[in-house]
């Protein structure tokens, strides 16, 4: 299967170009050893059936032999010898040397380590492909290029039609998915990452036995409730409607969800615009790829015929997914503002320097003069807070965007950006 580029290669790259060694994090099935194989020189992979047992035996009792070999090393599975960890930690220690290991392993099996790795083995999140990695977005418009040149952009025509756009939120960005021949085959990765994720997986993380039907709920959820500001007993009620158990028992599911990187809520943007106590400052819920929650519901591509509500929520959710995976590239962070008042930014996009984005998502022509209504009026309140206040001033949006799932973007006379996300590219 020929590689896709991914963004994570060059943030790889990066750490390994400052640290001794790199862990690669992220849900299952998102192409962590396959990205690490692109750099690796040595590859030791401890599930390889033929040489299992012997590596693991050297692994057990010498693990230093292990690290002989070309630069960098790639150690896949790496959890099933967990000694392996601190032979890379003395390793890095003894040569002070950079780009030496890379890391990679499942996520449902957490490893208690003799010392975290901190300033020797940093770690990557890496999350499923963008529609830009996987080439269903043109890549006409790029978010750094609009930072650093707004007055060029002018206007862009995406390639993906609705029908494309929904077929990708259900499919999801898992790699696999890419190599299959049929649509129905596609649509069955991130479906068996699901029930996968209730039934085993959730078992693994911390060894404990869970009950898969109250796993599935709390997915089914969070699933229902996704994009949105759902509190935690409103979720929780929705599962003991069905189940019983404890706060403390829910909480440690949820611990053990995030764990396995599959719950990827988004932060709270709260600037000092208004009164504090008007500000929500609580995540905004999320799945780290839309097709878990499509999955979740039950959904297929055509449900989305009948029900466009549901769909608005999942196409925030494939926007905050690209958007996340656009601004590790860029050193940048994703956040959300919403007030008591119900003004609103679906995300705001921050860089490191201190520009940022604020961004609305609306499917279709119709939410795009709403979308652009509160983009205008929170960088009102901006001015007239800074025009007010004696301390210090607050600094206005860089870029107001609105991204949508239509065939053009263009440049409205306020100022708004409209930019399909058929078009983005970090």
């Amino acid at each position: 299967m020929e590689y896709k580029k991914r963004i994570t290669d060059e943030l790889l790259k990066l750490k390994l170009e400052a640290f001794g060694a790199a862990l690669i994090v992220g849900p299952k099935g998102c192409g962590k050893t396959t990205t690490a194989k692109q750099i690796a020189n040595t590859i030791i992979e401890f599930e390889d059936e033929d040489y299992r047992k012997q590596l693991l035996s050297i692994a057990e009792i010498q693990p230093s032999r292990l690290l002989k070999g070309k630069k960098p090393i790639l150690f896949d599975e790496w959890q099933d010898a967990p000694k392996i960890w601190g032979a890379i930690r003395k390793s890095i220690d003894d040569t002070g040397e950079v780009g030496m290991y890379i890391l990679t392993g499942s996520t449902s099996q957490e490893i208690d380590t003799s010392h975290t790795g901190t300033m020797r083995i940093s770690r990557l999140k890496m999350y499923p492909m963008s529609l830009y990695e996987s080439n269903e977005s043109n890549g006409e418009v790029s978010l750094m290029n609009l930072f650093n040149y707004p007055d060029t952009f002018e206007g862009c025509t995406s390639n993906l039609s609705y029908d494309d756009l929904i077929f990708a939120i259900c499919r999801g960005g898992f790699p696999r998915s890419l190599s299959l021949a049929s649509s129905r085959a596609k649509l069955e990765v991130a479906k068996d990452l699901f029930v996968q994720t209730y039934t085993v997986d959730i078992n693994k993380i911390s060894q404990t036995k869970r009950n898969p039907q109250i796993a599935q709920a709390i997915l089914q959820s969070y699933s229902r409730n996704i994009c949105t500001l759902a509190d935690t007993n409103t979720l929780y009620a929705d599962v003991l409607a069905n189940f019983e158990l404890s706060k403390n028992t829910y909480y440690s599911y949820m611990e053990e969800l995030n764990k396995l990187y599959i719950i990827d809520d988004i932060d709270a943007w709260c600037p000092s615009i208004r009164s504090k106590t008007t500000i929500r400052s609580s995540k905004k819920r999320n799945l780290i790829d839309p097709s878990l929650a499509a999955a979740a519901m039950g959904i297929s591509p055509e449900y989305f015929d009948r029900d466009f509500n549901t769909l608005g929520f999942l196409f925030e959710s494939l926007c905050i997914r690209d958007l996340k995976i656009y601004s590790q590239a860029l050193d940048g962070r994703v956040s959300y503002y919403r007030d008591r008042y119900g003004l609103e930014a679906d995300c705001v996009l921050h860089l490191n320097d201190g520009r940022y984005a604020l961004i609305e998502f609306k499917l279709g022509e119709n939410g795009i003069d709403e979308g652009a209504k509160h983009l205008c009026k929170i960088e009102k309140l901006i001015i007239d807070h800074n025009e007010s206040s004696k301390q210090g001033k607050l600094r206005l949006p860089d870029l107001k965007i609105v991204i949508t799932a239509t065939k053009y973007g263009y440049k409205r006379e306020d100022g708004i950006m409209v930019i399909p996300i058929g078009c983005l590219k970090n």
